[in-house]
């Protein structure tokens, strides 16, 4: 069938393409093949308004059947990254290598030395993708995202952690600055202070479609600071909850926060109907810290990389 390109124009685009993701979840039987719903409206709320990912007219295209259903979307995330959502139905070698060859043209980051750069993600499950890559002379990286699930159905043991921490839902806007604060010291320790960019863009993640503040979770001291987090995106259509992300401060490691966050992320689950949880994890530490909490690794993704 003869696909229909174009490049994305409205506001209403975004909306069909977040359904399209959602659809095509489902009919991979959820598995992480493409995006899920609460991955894009991330891109578009943070990468987008807080970053500068854009803009979308410029870097979001799409392939159309000539009826206007939507069979594959071509998007970065960050500058030079290349993603394809491909509807099952659509997939093909064909439109694979033109989705590639776009991504080349349109998406690349340029370098210093006049050359430029694409990485491409490949799950390992899509071996037509990969063919193409090496065909098309992308070098396979180290660096490997890990995918974990586990039901919600599953027993949820109680955390233990200290007196002196309370397990809870995030507060207002005037609990922004420690949120923020503690996501930066968590996943930047060995950062400078003086790199700290402020707190406003959380303002951008709560307007997230899938955003609910119950589920954005808390380890916090009685003076207010936040030790320890997790985000929550729960799909109640696909009845699929993301963690993303999950962190703990340095300074409150090792006591059991990050597992009780998730602990009481579990069970709020429960309760609204969510059947899987799933959350990813590039560093072994991560993986094994996941695995005790029920999750179990059930796909592999990898970046392919290209200069030219």
């Amino acid at each position: 069938m003869k696909l229909k390109l174009r490049s994305y124009e409205s506001e209403e685009d975004y909306w069909r393409i977040r359904q399209f993701l959602r659809d095509v979840f489902v009919l991979n039987n959820r598995r992480e093949l493409s995006w899920q719903a609460y991955r894009w409206d991330y891109w578009r709320w943070h990468g987008i308004e807080n970053i500068g990912q854009g803009p979308l007219d410029k870097t979001v295209f799409i392939w159309e059947t000539s009826d206007g259903r939507m069979a594959a979307v071509l998007h970065p995330e960050n500058t030079g990254v290349a993603f394809s959502q491909i509807h099952p139905d659509f997939l093909t070698s064909e439109l694979e290598e033109e989705m590639l060859i776009l991504a080349e043209e349109r998406l690349a980051k340029p370098q210093a030395n006049g050359k430029r750069k694409l990485w491409v993600v490949a799950h390992d499950a899509n071996q037509i993708r990969q063919g193409l890559l090496k065909q098309r002379g992308f070098e396979l990286q180290e660096s490997t995202s890990n995918h974990h699930s586990r039901l919600v159905s599953d027993a949820i043991p109680d955390a233990k952690i200290g007196d002196e921490y309370t397990i809870r839902s995030l507060g207002d806007i005037d609990e922004h600055p420690a949120r923020s604060w503690v996501s930066w010291k968590a996943f930047h320790p060995d950062e400078p202070d003086e790199k700290y960019e402020g707190w406003t863009w959380y303002q951008n993640v709560q307007r997230c479609p899938l955003y609910r503040r119950d589920l954005d979770i808390v380890a916090a001291l009685p003076n207010g600071e936040i030790a320890a987090f997790t985000t929550i995106w729960f799909d109640d259509v696909t009845r699929t909850a993301s963690f993303e992300p999950v962190g703990v401060h340095p300074d409150h490691q090792r006591k059991g926060l990050g597992r009780a966050v998730m602990y009481e992320g579990l069970h709020r689950l429960k309760k609204l109907g969510a059947t899987l949880a799933m959350v990813g994890s590039e560093e072994p530490r991560t993986l094994q810290f996941y695995s005790s909490i029920g999750f179990s690794t059930v796909e592999f993704s990898r970046e392919w990389k290209k200069e030219f």
